[in-house]
């Protein structure tokens, strides 16, 4: 079998665990770290938007993605996001990355500014600038800009721009984006398209729900890369209502709550966000109960 990519495989994208008074636990992170390896991930993305990088300090942002660093096994890719207001912090943290030892980046367009498409391409070159391979995160919701597959293809004529975390939700456009630009990956962003995207030629998943079971999730994956669809399709569906809260805005804390009820750690958010409702709690609850039967009636275990 063909090595993978750092960006390939099974990334996933892991929060920050934050004690009771919502300073960050280390010993946690890197046991998290070291359990998703274990458990046959392919690698993890620190800082991203579920790792609640806008509410860290420089440091505590820092400090997460070297403690990542060091708990990764060997052939275990660690992908940090670069995610930042400016070109200028994306690139200085592609830069700390490429320093601590982290193998590729996960950059956003620019954050809280409508750019035009010249400037969107000028940021991509500079974060690229810092010599690790890029992987674009389109998520047209948070940050106001589209990497639609007409901008990613001039993007994607940067060296070093290898992939895209694709999180439109709209499956056409691996379609698109494969006709126009052949050489970019393209990766699963949001966990209830991953069967459609995989299937249709994606070669990576940068996930949410894995942090609470890991095992099912590669297992579906890989069945997924198989086209074994007699065997996916049962399981994908058995897992979509509880993959579906990837994409809603309480995100964060639907991950995290799904993890408790897995037995793993998941912890406080950081304001602004807050508890989940009652009635929000009720259904995460109810959907990750479906999905715990399911590793049952698999046999496996993912705690």
């Amino acid at each position: 079998m063909t090595a993978l990519q750092p960006w390939q495989g099974v990334v996933v994208a892991i929060p920050t665990p934050f004690r009771d008074d919502l300073s960050i636990d280390f010993d946690r992170l890197q046991e998290h770290v070291r359990w998703l390896a274990d458990e046959g991930c392919h690698g993890v993305t620190p800082c991203g938007s579920l790792g609640e990088y806008q509410n860290l300090s420089d440091d505590e942002r820092a400090d997460v993605v070297r403690a990542t660093v060091e708990a990764a096994p060997a052939g275990f890719a660690v992908v940090p996001g670069v995610g930042g207001y400016g070109s200028r912090q994306s690139r200085r943290w592609a830069e700390h990355a490429a320093k601590v030892g982290a193998q590729a980046v996960l950059a956003l367009p620019p954050n809280t500014y409508a750019a035009r498409d010249s400037e969107v391409v000028a940021h991509f070159r500079e974060v690229a600038s810092a010599g690790l391979p890029v992987v674009a995160y389109n998520n047209p919701f948070d940050t106001k800009v589209d990497l639609t597959p007409e901008l990613l293809a001039t993007i994607a004529e940067t060296d070093g721009v290898v992939a895209v975390k694709e999180f439109s939700g709209d499956v056409r456009r691996l379609h698109r984006i494969l006709d126009l630009s052949p050489h970019l990956d393209v990766l699963a962003g949001a966990d209830d398209v991953l069967l459609e995207l995989v299937v249709c030629g994606a070669k990576g998943w940068i996930a949410g729900f894995p942090n609470a079971l890991p095992r099912l999730s590669v297992q579906l994956y890989e069945l997924a890369r198989a086209q074994d669809l007699a065997a996916a399709l049962p399981l994908y569906a058995a897992l979509h209502p509880i993959f579906g809260w990837d994409s809603r805005p309480v995100f964060v804390q639907a991950i995290k709550l799904g993890m408790e009820l897995a037995g793993r750690y998941g912890g406080p958010c950081r304001p602004p966000r807050g508890p989940l409702s009652p009635e929000t709690e009720a259904q995460v609850r109810k959907d990750m109960a479906r999905a715990l039967a399911t590793v049952v009636v698999a046999g496996g275990s993912d705690a």
